[in-house]
C-alpha cells in the first residue's frame, strides 16, 4: 500500500523542472499558433480540429517528462494556469505588445463584397465563410455587410441594413395592408343593401 501512495504523490523529477516544462511548452505553443495564423483558432474544418486535438497529446510528454504522479500533474497544471494568468495580466497592461502577440483583425467582407485576397491569405474558402455565416443566422453572404476575422480567431458578421428607399417601401406596404384590413372590417359591419 505504501508504494501506491508513493507512486501517486512523490514527484520523481526536480520541482523546478516540473514547473519549467509546462512554461516552455506554453510559450512554444503561443508562438507557433500565432505564426500559423488565426485560421488554426477558428477551427473551420475537421483537419484543423484534428491538428489542435493531437497537438495537446503531442506535447504531453514534454510537459510531464518521466513523472506520472498526481502531484506532478497538479504541479504542471498549476504552472500552466499561473503562467497563463500572468501573461494575460501583463498583456492587458501593455496594449502594444498585446497587439503584436494577438495580431490585427482582418476584414473578409466589406460593403457586402467578399475580399477574396484576404480569404486566400487566411486560407479560408468561400464555402467555409458561408458555413460560418449560417451558424450566426445569415442565410447567405448576400445578407452580410461586413465580416471580420478577429485576432482571437472568431468571425464577426454584421448584416446589411436596408436603405432608406427599401424601408419606405416596406412602411407603405404595411400601411396599405392596414387600410385594406380596416376597409374589410367596415364592409363587414354594414347591413346588406336593400333593393
Amino acid at each position: 500500500m505504501h508504494d501506491m501512495w508513493k507512486d501517486m504523490f512523490v514527484i520523481s523529477l526536480p520541482i523546478l523542472e516540473k514547473i519549467l516544462r509546462p512554461v516552455i511548452v506554453y510559450f512554444f505553443l503561443v508562438v507557433m499558433l500565432r505564426l500559423s495564423g488565426k485560421r488554426e483558432l477558428v477551427q473551420l474544418n475537421p483537419f484543423d480540429l484534428v491538428v489542435l486535438l493531437t497537438l495537446s497529446n503531442t506535447v504531453q510528454n514534454a510537459i510531464i517528462g518521466d513523472d506520472n504522479s498526481v502531484s506532478g500533474g497538479l504541479l504542471g497544471a498549476t504552472s500552466l494556469l499561473a503562467i497563463n494568468y500572468l501573461v494575460i495580466r501583463f498583456l492587458y497592461k501593455h496594449k502594444k505588445l498585446d497587439r503584436i502577440v494577438e495580431g490585427n483583425a482582418d476584414v473578409l467582407i466589406e460593403g457586402g463584397r467578399v475580399r477574396t485576397q484576404h480569404l486566400k491569405s487566411e486560407l479560408i474558402t468561400v464555402a467555409q465563410l458561408e458555413a460560418a455565416a449560417r451558424k450566426q443566422g445569415f442565410p447567405s453572404l448576400a445578407e452580410v455587410d461586413q465580416c471580420v476575422l478577429e485576432p482571437g480567431g472568431t468571425l464577426s458578421f454584421i448584416g446589411k441594413k436596408p436603405d432608406v428607399e427599401d424601408q419606405r417601401h416596406r412602411e407603405l406596404l404595411e400601411r396599405i395592408d392596414h387600410l385594406n384590413s380596416e376597409v374589410a372590417l367596415l364592409q363587414g359591419a354594414r347591413p346588406p343593401a336593400t333593393a
